[in-house]
């Protein structure tokens, strides 16, 4: 790996597995933020993208042993959060207006 380890074994091995699928997942949420049909689309895998951005910072604490990652994860997942819950307002009053007229 890039980053040195202090996961051995298979444990370690399991964490590269792990980072290798999850990229790949980060890969195909990308792709559909940037081709999906719709905005519901678009909203949802933004908020796959943001989620699999936390569990990847874990997966590098737990490479790493560094703290500091635990805290970054959790200030993305809540800021995540409320921009998920502002995204589906937001969507909420433009289907409105498109009902209303």
């Amino acid at each position: 790996m890039i980053i040195e380890s202090i996961a051995t074994g298979f444990y370690g091995l399991a964490l590269q597995i792990t980072a290798l699928f999850l990229i790949i997942a980060l890969l195909a949420a990308g792709y559909r933020l940037l081709v999906g049909p719709t905005l519901a689309d678009r909203i949802i895998s933004l908020d796959m993208v943001s989620m699999l951005l936390v569990v990847f910072l874990v997966i590098v604490k737990l490479v790493t042993g560094q703290n500091a990652y635990i805290y970054v994860a959790i200030g993305l997942a809540l800021i995540s959060f409320l921009a998920t819950v502002a995204f589906a307002h937001f969507l909420e009053r433009s289907q409105g207006d498109k009902l209303d007229d």
